[in-house]
C-alpha cells in the first residue's frame, strides 16, 4: 500500500466526532441553489435581518432549551449539546439537519467558537474547502487555542496537499508542512487527543519521517488508538520497521 493512501486515512478521521468526508449526499451546486432561499444552510443564517416571526421564533427555542431542566441557563452547554447534535447528523449523512443544528448552536450562544468547527465541517463534506477554511480561521480568531479547530485546519491542509501533489508538487509539500505544523501546535495544547496524534503519525509517514510517524503512533496508542486502521499499523510496521 503506498504511503498516499495514507493521507486519505486523514480525511476519514477529519472531524474529532467522526468521518464526515466519507458522505457527501449533497452537490454543491444543489446546496448553493438551496441556500439561497433557505437562511438556514448557511452559517449564522448569512447575517440576513430576520421577519418579525422568525425573531419571535428564535427567541422562543432560546427560552425553552435554556429554562429546561438540561441546562439551566447555561448558554455554552446548550450550544455545545447542539454542536454534538450536529455532528451525529453530519456523520449520518445529512447534511442539512447538521447545519440547522449549528446555527440553534449559533443562536444558543453566538461566542461559541466551536460552532465554526461545525460550519466548517459541512462545507468540507461539500468540497467548499475555502469556505471550510473561511470558517475554522473565524472560530480561531475567537479562540486561537481550540484543538478541534485547529486539527481540521491541519486536514485542510492536507487536502490542499492532495489536490495539488500533481499539479502543483511545490505548493504540495509546502501544504503538508503546514499540516504537520498546525497539527503539532494542536498537540502541544492537548496531547491525549488521540486524533491529533494519529494524524501527526500520518503526515510524518506521507513525508517519509518515520521516527516521529513511530513516535505518535504510540502516543496515539497510549490515548486509547481510535482512528488508527490495522492496514496503517501494517504498512507503519513494514516500511519504518521499529526497533524492538
Amino acid at each position: 500500500m503506498r504511503v498516499f493512501s495514507f493521507l486519505l486515512f486523514l480525511l476519514a478521521t477529519c472531524s474529532c466526532t467522526g468521518s464526515y468526508t466519507q458522505n457527501k449526499p449533497e452537490s454543491t451546486l444543489t446546496w448553493d441553489q438551496e441556500a439561497q432561499s433557505n437562511i438556514r444552510l448557511r452559517p449564522k443564517y448569512g447575517l440576513v435581518e430576520k421577519t418579525e416571526s422568525q425573531k419571535e421564533a428564535d427567541k422562543e427555542f432560546v427560552e425553552a432549551t435554556l429554562n429546561g431542566g438540561q441546562f439551566k441557563g447555561n448558554k455554552r452547554a446548550a450550544s455545545d449539546h447542539m454542536i454534538k447534535l450536529g455532528f451525529v447528523y453530519l456523520n449520518r449523512g445529512d447534511l442539512k439537519t447538521a447545519m440547522y443544528r449549528f446555527n440553534q448552536a449559533y443562536l444558543l450562544d453566538p461566542d461559541n467558537p466551536e460552532q465554526y468547527w461545525g460550519y466548517a465541517a459541512v462545507y468540507m463534506s461539500l468540497e467548499k474547502y475555502e469556505e471550510a477554511r473561511l470558517q475554522y480561521q473565524a472560530g480561531l480568531e475567537l479562540q486561537p487555542d481550540n484543538t478541534h479547530l485547529l486539527t481540521d485546519l491541519g486536514t485542510y491542509y492536507i487536502v490542499m496537499h492532495i489536490n495539488n501533489r500533481a499539479t502543483n508538487p511545490a505548493k504540495a509539500i509546502v501544504s503538508l508542512d503546514t499540516a504537520i505544523t498546525i497539527f503539532n501546535r494542536s498537540y502541544e495544547l492537548d496531547k491525549h487527543d488521540p486524533n491529533t496524534s494519529f494524524k501527526l503519525s500520518a503526515a510524518y509517514f506521507s513525508n517519509g519521517d518515520c521516527k516521529n510517524a513511530l513516535k505518535y503512533l504510540d502516543i496515539c496508542d497510549q490515548s486509547g488508538g481510535d482512528p488508527v486502521t490495522d492496514d496503517y499499523r501494517a504498512a507503519l510496521a513494514a516500511i519504518c520497521s521499529p526497533k524492538k
